[in-house]
């Protein structure tokens, strides 16, 4: 059973290494996959979809990226005015100055307030945009404005600004200008170009059905209630997931249908609100606090769930099996004392920020615990496991006993209605556990009822004197403050309650420690790195398997819901992984070799018709399109015809 072990983690790991090789990841017909229809067959997405500015440039990846190449070969004032709003996002974002050096912070202040003022010339932009037959000078004005704004941002050229200047606010005005004006004019030039066309192709792809087939499955790496999370790669991209299985009896049976799509529904609305268009820089790229959704499809026996990956495993993998303080022999083999401090402190802190952003959007999560804490192929770690989260309304409240044994907060346990500071004790139960190498309500290894776990959640006070590994106490004065603060019985009395994250960031445990920009921004050294050659899970015979649910039936009803579940890939994750994966640009192509329009572009010609099999073309009379799709054409991009 050993070899069955070594089999699944080496497959598993060849498509870890293949994911970071577009060769070697994506499947030997991936343009066939990707083969765009032809424009004709598009052209009615045009009318469905919204063509506002802030919808395809702000929100959408491939829009952002079609619309910034229309601009820089439309005209140089364009592609210069695109360039600075790119130095500007990268320059605003959060941690950067601490990235960049307060040495090189006057070159960069400089070097924008310079661009600046060559994007928003208004001579320049004037003179390419005005209509002489209207007399309408909006866009010179607009462009003047900006001009204005970029000249008074740094009136030194950016010398000598003091180190504590608001970076964030130093080119807004004139940011706001160029983006009005590009929103103007030059987008509706952009909804007559090719580049919408192409545009209007991927969100046909987008919009295709998603099956099993769609993926190559690997190995188990755990399970959740309903079924198993194994690892998935995407056979057109290469890119790597990790696919929650939901068996349908078994939802069925457990009256979890309710919970399985509010899940989906909160991990959706997460991605909107989380993920933005893809940032020019690492540096202006917000840290992800949580995993998230890119695909849902059904199979006949399940509902899928493809989310992110984390490669490195759950805290409760690492707490109890790889805890540098986990005794590994002797009669007290296998016990966890722990992580130090410091490796505590940063994953709080990291947790901490998951939870703001939720409950920002009046989400509660109500399972924090060890092992829904994931850490990513760098070392960060994000929440997961949204299936019990709740939304409030405004003011509102929840109520019901939902959690799991010994990590649910004394409210919980009896009965009343809560909200956010649910979560802040969960957290207190982790940073407990991530210190002493066991949770705050049960000792190493022992058997005890259910109601006994809740009397001590309600009751009892934590033990912090137990002895770690060099006979010490793991908890120093300012952790074991922050824990009873967590910990406190009374919900009103608790941390994070008066003004949430705000209070824990000022707590002794985090102060002087963590510099909160630089670990937002995703900047801040992690203190573990996953082995990209490592499978951090559970032996595949080690993971429970569940039995087979017998006297359940699925009927028609069944089916409307998982039509509702169904609903296939995730707009923007799904953009985002076709730039990440480079299949934007190898398919970044709208003319031939002999200089005209791609096939898939031109509408003069008919769509391709499908090709047929081996047994159609012996058999099916008629003749074989064998025109090229235009992901296949010998070709060259916009810039060179």
């Amino acid at each position: 059973m050993e070899l069955e072990n070594i089999v699944a983690n080496t497959i598993y790991i060849k498509a870890k290494e293949s994911g970071c090789d577009k060769d070697k990841g994506r499947s030997k017909k991936w343009r066939k996959i990707l083969q765009f229809p032809h424009i004709n067959i598009c052209l009615p997405l045009a009318e469905e979809i919204e063509k506002t500015f802030d919808y395809i440039v702000e929100q959408q990846p491939i829009g952002r990226r079609l619309f910034w190449s229309f601009c820089c070969t439309a005209e140089p004032v364009l592609k210069t005015s695109v360039e600075f709003l790119d130095k500007v996002l990268a320059f605003s974002g959060p941690g950067i100055i601490e990235l960049i050096g307060s040495e090189n912070r006057d070159s960069v202040l400089a070097s924008l307030n310079s661009q600046a003022k060559q994007s928003a010339s208004g001579n320049d932009v004037t003179a390419k945009t005005n209509d002489p037959s209207t007399g309408d000078n909006s866009t010179g004005a607009a462009a003047a404005t900006a001009s204005d704004a970029a000249a008074t941002a740094l009136p030194d050229g950016g010398r000598g600004c003091p180190s504590n200047a608001p970076s964030k606010e130093l080119f807004t005005a004139c940011a706001k200008s160029v983006r009005s004006h590009l929103s103007g004019e030059p987008f509706d030039r952009f909804l007559d170009s090719l580049f919408f066309k192409r545009y209007l192709q991927w969100k046909w792809l987008e919009r295709q059905p998603v099956t099993k087939r769609t993926f190559r499955m690997y190995r188990v790496l755990g399970k959740g209630g309903f079924g198993e999370v194994c690892a998935c790669q995407v056979r057109s991209t290469g890119k790597l997931y990790a696919c929650k299985k939901l068996e349908k009896k078994r939802i069925k049976k457990r009256g979890g249908e309710r919970l399985a799509l509010n899940e989906k529904q909160i991990l959706q609305r997460a991605n909107s609100r989380f993920v933005s268009a893809p940032s020019p820089t690492p540096a202006a790229s917000h840290l992800t606090l949580q995993v998230s959704l890119a695909y849902a499809f059904e199979t006949k026996d399940a509902l899928c769930l493809v989310l992110t990956i984390m490669n490195g495993g759950d805290l409760k993998f690492h707490i109890h099996s790889m805890a540098p303080n986990c005794v590994s022999n002797g009669p007290n083999k296998g016990v966890s004392y722990g992580f130090d401090e410091a490796r505590a402190r940063y994953y709080a802190a990291e947790i901490t920020c998951g939870l703001e952003h939720l409950h920002g959007m009046r989400i509660v999560y109500r399972d924090l615990k060890p092992e829904n804490i994931l850490i990513d192929d760098v070392g960060h770690v994000r929440i997961s496991d949204l299936g019990l989260a709740i939304e409030l309304e405004e003011g509102g409240a929840a109520k019901g006993k939902v959690g799991t044994l010994g990590y649910m907060a004394p409210e919980v346990v009896r009965g009343e209605r809560y909200a956010f500071p649910v979560d802040w004790f969960g957290l207190g139960c982790i940073v407990f556990e991530m210190l002493a190498g066991r949770s705050p309500f049960r000792r190493r290894k022992e058997r005890v009822k259910r109601e006994e776990i809740d009397r001590r959640v309600r009751e009892d006070t934590e033990d912090y004197s137990a002895a770690g590994s060099d006979g010490e106490s793991p908890f120093s004065q300012s952790a074991e403050a922050f824990c009873r603060a967590l910990l406190a019985k009374d919900p009103a009395e608790r941390l994070g309650t008066a003004s949430g994250a705000n209070e824990l960031r000022e707590h002794d445990f985090f102060r002087g420690a963590i510099n909160w920009r630089r670990l937002e921004a995703g900047v801040e050294p992690v203190p573990f790195s996953p082995d990209p050659h490592a499978v951090y899970a559970k032996d595949v015979l080690d993971i429970e398997q569940f039995s087979t649910v017998k006297g359940v039936h699925l009927d028609d009803k069944d089916q409307d819901f998982y039509s509702r579940f169904n609903t296939g890939a995730v707009s923007i994750p799904f953009q985002e992984e076709i730039i990440e994966t480079e299949c934007f640009a190898d398919l970044e192509v709208y003319y031939s070799a002999s200089g005209g329009l791609v096939d898939s572009l031109n509408p003069d010609l008919p769509p391709l018709s499908p090709k047929k099999g081996l047994f159609s073309k012996l058999f099916g009379g008629g003749k074989w399109d064998r025109r090229a799709g235009a992901s296949s054409a010998a070709s060259k991009s916009v810039s060179e015809a």
